[in-house]
């Protein structure tokens, strides 16, 4: 009945939306949601199946385990999510759209009913995210369309497992697991810096308490190397956005066409010196395996998953590791007007020291 009264809901949101460009999107985001909770069944159910591969049973299991986790000690609302697998067709649960203008660092905003504005755009459909795309590089911006592993639905619905998650590693599975139950926890509408880097902090700090609780430095040693590269990498991408950001600001000074060539001179910088870290790292870094083709929307992309990762850590540090206290935390700083906010994680963030 839950799941009945779920898609339902869904239907009622879509009877009171307007405008037929808005109904289309909603209509393919409503079916394929709706789609992805129908063909879902219960883990225990495919645990107990025959034929299921004995890779898919380690997996599921361990995500099992990971929930209880994450329930009793992260002290995150897990409710009914990934208690259900479906297994997808393609890598990707959906995919998502970013749009920059192209002397601009400030992505496009696209606001939703019930949650409030975000600087991405998620299609289930590729063809349509595509066409979506045409109509803003049409208009001269920047984009980019990333394939998504796995979406949250804010503790509306109970997002199912699927073969994005158990596809990956244990410790990246349960990572991003942790990564989505966090959005359950805090969502401030319209900061999608603050909501994905508040998620990806306790996705780190969730991983390090689960490794360590597992008893495998090997596979810690292995997360330890993506930070550094996902930090080293942020730190290349803040240096060439203030670049960036000094030239956009010569509009009134400069051409169009000086705008593009320094743009894209400072572009290809930041691609060779990413393409030199990475050769000191295993496997893709977090901006793709090197080389790699950069614009505003990628940069944008990449920043608000990690901009105000250090001050939410140091935030969890300042509460001896208190999950409880710091959620109460971040939703107290997500009260704060957007000014106050931004300065109290600029002072976190600058004393934030790596523990791990």
């Amino acid at each position: 009945m839950k799941q009945l009264s779920q898609v339902y809901l869904i239907l009622l949101l879509l009877a009171v939306l307007p405008g037929c460009s808005s109904m289309a999107y909603y209509t393919q985001a409503i079916s394929g949601h709706v789609s992805l909770m129908m063909r879902s069944e219960p883990v225990a159910d495919v645990l107990q199946q025959p034929d299921t591969p004995p890779a898919l049973s380690r997996a599921l299991s361990s995500a099992q385990s990971a929930r209880t986790f994450a329930k009793h000690t992260l002290k995150l609302p897990v409710g009914g999510a990934f208690s259900n697998f479906v297994a997808l067709e393609h890598p990707w649960v959906v995919v998502n759209l970013v749009a920059v203008p192209e002397f601009s660092l400030t992505p496009n905003q696209w606001c939703y009913p019930f949650v409030g504005c975000q600087a991405y755009r998620g299609y289930f459909k590729l063809a349509m995210a595509k066409e979506a795309q045409k109509h803003f590089d049409n208009q001269g911006y920047d984009t980019f369309i990333g394939a998504v592993t796995a979406y949250s639905t804010l503790g509306w619905f109970d997002d199912p497992l699927h073969t994005g998650f158990t596809n990956l590693s244990e410790d990246r599975m349960i990572a991003l697991m942790f990564h989505e139950l966090a959005h359950r926890v805090v969502y401030l509408s319209g900061d999608t810096a603050f909501n994905e880097s508040f998620a990806t902090a306790v996705e780190l700090e969730g991983l390090r308490l689960w490794l360590k609780r597992e008893g495998q430095p090997e596979v810690f040693e292995r997360a330890l190397l993506r930070l550094e590269h996902r930090n080293r990498t942020l730190e290349l991408v803040r240096d060439t956005s203030e670049t960036l950001q000094r030239l956009y600001e010569q509009q009134s000074t400069l051409s169009h066409e000086q705008l593009r060539q320094r743009k894209q001179q400072i572009l290809d910088d930041l691609a060779s010196q990413y393409a030199a870290l990475a050769a000191h790292y295993p496997g893709p870094g977090p901006l793709g395996a090197a080389p790699v083709q950069l614009n505003n929307a990628k940069l944008a992309l990449f920043q608000q998953y990690n901009q105000h990762v250090p001050a939410f850590r140091q935030l969890l540090k300042d509460v001896d590791f208190d999950f409880e206290r710091f959620y109460e935390a971040v939703s107290r700083l997500a009260e704060q007007p957007q000014t106050a906010r931004e300065d109290t994680l600029k002072a976190l963030s600058k004393r934030f020291h790596e523990h791990l």
